[in-house]
């Protein structure tokens, strides 16, 4: 059973995941639809970063999965010498 805290932390963490998927939907899907004048326009950043951005996160991920694996790897390795 969670405890309140982790309810909390929970229910902000959708949270921030439900405006972020908002804000990139209107950006990359309704945007291109309003005329590049409307005053919309200044509360979303230029188009080429609707790549940019998500594309940086992933590698950023891969790259961080890749280093966790690494030293899980390493640290079993040590230790399996070790008990040798």
């Amino acid at each position: 059973m969670a405890t309140g805290t982790d309810q909390v932390v929970g229910l902000g963490l959708v949270a921030i995941s439900l405006i972020i998927f908002t804000y990139y939907t209107a950006w990359v899907i309704l945007l291109p639809f309003i005329d590049s004048q409307h005053v919309v326009h200044k509360y979303f950043l230029p188009r080429a970063y609707a790549v940019a951005i998500p594309l940086a996160a992933g590698l950023l991920l891969l790259l961080f999965v890749g280093v966790f694996i690494t030293y899980v790897m390493l640290k079993n390795q040590k230790v399996t010498k070790k008990a040798q």
